[in-house]
Order: C-alpha cells, then sequence, then structure tokens
C-alpha cells in the first residue's frame, strides 16, 4: 500500500522560513516525479514546484521562484521543499503528490493535479503576524 505523509509546516511570521517534508512507502520512490501543491482557503489547489526522479531537473510556480527550493534524497524516499521569505499569501493546505514518470513525461504536465498517482494528506502553513 502506497502512502505519502507530509510534515514540517506550521505558523510563521512573514519573512519566516519553513522546511516541508514527504516521504513516499509502498512505492519505488525514484521511478517518480515528486510535486509540491498548495490550496488556500476557497481556492482551487494550484501547483507550486516540481522534481524529476533523479533531481536534476526541477521547475517553480512563478510566485515562489528564487524563495522556495525543492529536492530530493531518493535514499531515504523522501522530497523537501525550503521556504524562505514566506508572504501570508503563502498560506495554505501543502499536499505533496507522487508522478510516474519512467520514460520521461510531457512538457509541462507536472503542473496538472490530474497527472499525479499518489497524494498526501497535506499539512497546513500559515504565514501571519
Amino acid at each position: 500500500q502506497v502512502q505519502v505523509v507530509e510534515s514540517g509546516g506550521g505558523s510563521v511570521q512573514p519573512g519566516g522560513s519553513l522546511r516541508l517534508s514527504c516521504t513516499a512507502s509502498g512505492l519505488a520512490f525514484d521511478d517518480y516525479g515528486m510535486g509540491w501543491f498548495r490550496q488556500a482557503p476557497e481556492k482551487e489547489r494550484e501547483w507550486v514546484s516540481y522534481i524529476s526522479r533523479s533531481g536534476d531537473f526541477t521547475r517553480y510556480a512563478d510566485s515562489v521562484k528564487g524563495r522556495f527550493t525543492i529536492s530530493r534524497d531518493n535514499a531515504k524516499n523522501t522530497v523537501y521543499l525550503q521556504m524562505n521569505s514566506l508572504k501570508p499569501e503563502d498560506t495554505g493546505i501543502y499536499y505533496c503528490a507522487a508522478k510516474w514518470a519512467v520514460g520521461g513525461i510531457n512538457w509541462m504536465t507536472w503542473m496538472r493535479v490530474d497527472e499525479y498517482n499518489y497524494w498526501g494528506q497535506g499539512t497546513q502553513v500559515t504565514v501571519s503576524s
């Protein structure tokens, strides 16, 4: 049974930092690209970042570029999201998701919610003074 579990959320003041972690089990972790999404209250889930199977390819939403960094440790079946210079508009539930990526993926499909095979339950991030 596949499990995807996020951790590291919390409350922080504007300008602060958080590091999210996501550990997956029950799957061949390095067969999957990994994405982070977030959902604010009464808004649709939006893509935040993506990292390829080996970690050599990363992409970011314009709203987080230069502030967030995605990375992965395949030996630990874990992907991370380092979030710096946090803003109130970064508030939301952050979800980690796994996307089958053996043989490559179509361009920009990493942004699509329906392209991911497994999802975590999410971790809350609140940025407020």
